[in-house]
This record gives C-alpha cells, structure tokens and sequence, in this order.
C-alpha cells in the first residue's frame, strides 16, 4: 500500500520505517530540508534502539522528499505533525491545519484517501480536519471526492519505539466511515498477524499475543490517547508520593513497588520511583486534557494532582542536595545524565532542566554528562550554564556531589571507587535508583536513594 507520513520526526519517522519494514512504500514529507537530506542519506535524525538497522532494511520502500505529491488512487495520508501547547496548555493545531490544506490541495480526482491523525490531537480534530479538507475540495470543484478521515493514536515509548512499532499492544481506529477502518486494517494486517520476518535487532518477544485492532469513534479514540498518557502519569506520580512517605517511615519504596507490581490488577511498570516524567507526551498531554476539561466546565483534580507531584518530585532533589551541602552556592555539582529517560537523546522537558535551572539560581557551579544527549542539549539549549564533561570521571572531578539523573543503563555499572578518587565531597545522590547502595557506600561514597532507607547488611533470603 502506498502511505505518506507528513511529518518526519519521532512518530512519523519510527512509524514509516516500520510500515516500510512490513512491505508498504512509505514516502516521508518534512519542510526541514537540513532534516531530509540526513534522512536520505539513510542516517537517522533521533537516537532510537533499532531504528538505524529498520531503516536501512528498508530503504529501498522509503522515499524522503519535502514536497507532498499528489494524491491519487488508493492509499493513506498520515498527519504525524508537531501539536505545541499553547499558553493555556491546549494543543496548537498550527501545523495540522497546514498540512491539512496541503493534503486538500494535493487530492486528485478518483483518489480514494483515507486521512488518518497520528499526532497527538485535542478532541474534536478529526471533524476539524475533515472540515479543512471538505473546504478546499469545494473550492476546487472537487465534491465527489470522498474524504474519509480516522484517527489512529501513537503509543510509542521513547527508547523502545521500534519494539512498540512492531509489537503493538493494541491498534486503536476511530472513524465514522467503514471504507477508512477496512483500509487501516488492510495497512496493519502484518502487524496485527505478526506474518512479517523480525528484524535481527528487534526481534519478537516470545509468546506475544496477536494484537487487537479496537474500531471507535474519532472522539472515543481521541480520548483514548490522552486517557494512556495521563494514567501513565498518574503511576509515576502515585509510586513517587508513596516513595516520599518510605523515607519518612524507614520503608524501601523499590520493595513496596515490586511486591505491588506482583498483583495483576497493578502491573510493575512505570511504578519506579525517582525524579519524575519529562519528554514531549505527558507534560504536554497532561496539560492538554487539562485544558479540554476546563473549556467543558469540568476539572480533572487527579490528573491536576499527577502534574503537582511530578514537578514537587523534581524539587525534592535540589531540596535533599541542599539539605545535605547546607549550602549550595560555590558548590559544584555533577549531574548523571541530560536527556529525560534512558536510550534515547530526547532532551524535551527534561527533569535535567528544572535542576539545573534551580541549582544555578542558588548560586551552585553544574557540570553534567550524558552518553548520547549532549549534543541535543547544546542544540536545544545553547547558552545553559554548565560544564560539559566528556566522562563520568571527568564529570566527577572536584565535585562536591553527583546525581544520577536519568536512567542510562550505563550508569549501573559506574566506576564508583575511580570517582569517588577524583571528588571533592562524596554524596551520590540517587534519583533513579539504578545503584546499589552498599556498593556505593563500599566505595567511599554517601548514597541516597529516593524512597531508600540507608543501605544496610544484605537480609539473607528465609
């Protein structure tokens, strides 16, 4: 099947190289020139495990160009676009009614389309789309072609896109029109069949479910993709709150979270208790649905709840920092990792952001270090007052304290006795739990974990 993805970035690049894995013709379309030209010489524009190899297996059915075609015979058109919040949270539909236009513009009579949002939109887009083209077809003469719209929310998570791409749990459809669904079956039925080959460095879990494609309204599914992203909010939030009453009472929040995680009416993941959520979903989605209650006159106060603890989770660390140094000014300060969660280069409202800006003000000296996300923070925010390091114990020499920051397996296995050698204090400040205390305490540093009592002599097993 021939699809077009309008909009090149994360969703839009992850998706198009695994429909394109799966045999469909994929043709990418960016306004970014500087963004296209990387892409055509087969090198990807975000760091994504498994991405480079999807697409270079690929290639031959990926064409990147920054022009939309026309739009003729059968076929998908995806809006993978950008939706900024605006000041009041909500979604900025900017760049959706662009591509909208185009996609009207492009239509060729006998075309039978069906237009699908794949980003991130408020309730209420998919008419608003189909409003835009209907418009630009009757100015055109073009009634009779028909506009078939869907929406089909993204449930990728940053750093296993690619896993998420292929293995699905789950394909949400929401459309008014039978002929769209029958199309969007047609373009998944691989992944819903699972008859592909798996690629070498994705390969298929074992014994995966057949995933089920769910048929919704638009609405409903619109829904549906803001309701994910905020409950999976909410779990981060939730262990975080509890992980601050463990450090009052003497308990480990990582045991509490792993014998909760045990009922299967919870589940373990996302209950991992640390400094909190960043990236582009869920601050953005959060705030988004936040916005789309208040314009109905309804609040939302668990969701409100969830942004709270979030943000208060991130201060708690410059609060324990402090609480520990008991001054903070003239102190230098290493932070363990840049980009908002490990395994990828993401730097979007990254917890590293609110320590830096916050450590700064108190008149603290911030070196920091990530293994892959330097260069977007450089890029993103060029100027920010800090001290790139080039190692872990170039990044540790003559620091009063370091903290781990974001969840870079690597960061598990940390030369801890070499750094504790080149520092100036000896506090590792744990905000994501990855290190073991006792063997951090072994080699000549005060840990603190969040949630974490004070490591103590290993309980033998009963």
């Amino acid at each position: 099947m021939n699809v077009t993805i309008i909009g090149a970035g994360y969703v839009g690049l992850t998706t198009g190289a695994a429909l394109a894995y799966v045999g469909h013709d994929v043709t990418l379309v960016d306004k970014n020139q500087a963004l296209v030209d990387r892409l055509n010489a087969g090198e990807p524009t975000i760091h994504e495990p498994g991405l480079q190899e999807l697409i270079s297996l690929a290639a031959d059915r990926i064409h990147v160009t920054t022009d939309l075609p026309n739009l003729d015979g059968h076929g998908v058109v995806m809006l993978a676009v950008g939706t900024p919040p605006k000041d009041n949270g909500d979604a900025d539909l900017r760049y959706v009614d662009v591509a909208a236009q185009e996609i009207g513009e492009r239509l060729q009579p006998g075309a039978t389309v069906t237009v699908v949002n794949k980003s991130t939109v408020p309730v209420g887009s998919a008419l608003h789309v189909q409003g835009i083209l209907e418009r630009t077809l009757r100015r055109r003469g073009l009634d009779s072609v028909p506009v078939r719209i869907a929406s089909n929310p993204e449930f990728l998570a940053e750093g296993r896109a690619v896993l998420d791409s292929l293995y699905p749990d789950r394909i949400v459809i929401g459309t008014e029109a039978p002929e769209a669904a029958a199309t969007l079956r047609e373009l998944y039925a691989p992944l819903l069949e699972q008859t592909f080959e798996p690629p070498p460095g994705a390969p298929r879990p074992e014994r995966l479910p057949l995933p089920p494609m769910i048929t919704t309204t638009p609405t409903s599914a619109e829904v549906t993709k803001y309701a994910a992203n905020a409950f999976l909010a909410t779990k981060i939030s939730f262990i975080n709150e509890f992980a601050g009453l463990a450090e009052r009472v003497g308990a480990d929040i990582t045991e509490v979270a792993r014998a909760i995680g045990l009922d299967d009416r919870i589940g373990g993941r996302y209950l991992h208790a640390g400094i909190g959520w960043g990236g582009s979903c869920f601050g953005k989605d959060t705030a988004a649905i936040l916005a789309t209650a208040d314009t109905y006159g309804y609040r939302m106060p668990i969701v409100e709840a969830t942004v709270g603890v979030n943000r208060d989770a991130r201060l708690r660390v410059v609060e324990r920092l402090q609480d520990d140094l008991k001054v903070l000014r003239g102190r230098t300060i290493g932070l363990l990792g840049l980009a908002f969660k490990g395994n990828t280069d993401d730097v979007r409202d990254a917890p590293a952001l609110t320590l830096i800006e916050h450590l700064t003000e108190r008149g603290a000296v911030v070196k920091v270090h990530d293994p892959i996300a330097m260069p977007s923070m450089q890029r993103d925010h060029a100027g920010l007052p800090v001290e790139y390091a080039a190692s872990e114990r170039e990044l540790a020499e003559g620091c009063d304290a370091l903290v781990v920051v974001t969840d870079w397996d690597a960061y598990r296995t940390l030369p801890l006795k070499d750094l504790a050698d080149v520092m100036k204090g000896d506090l590792l400040l744990d905000a994501r739990n990855l290190i073991d205390g006792r063997t951090a305490e072994a080699a000549g540093l005060r840990y603190v974990g969040v949630g974490r009592a004070a490591p103590a002599a290993e309980v033998a097993p009963v």
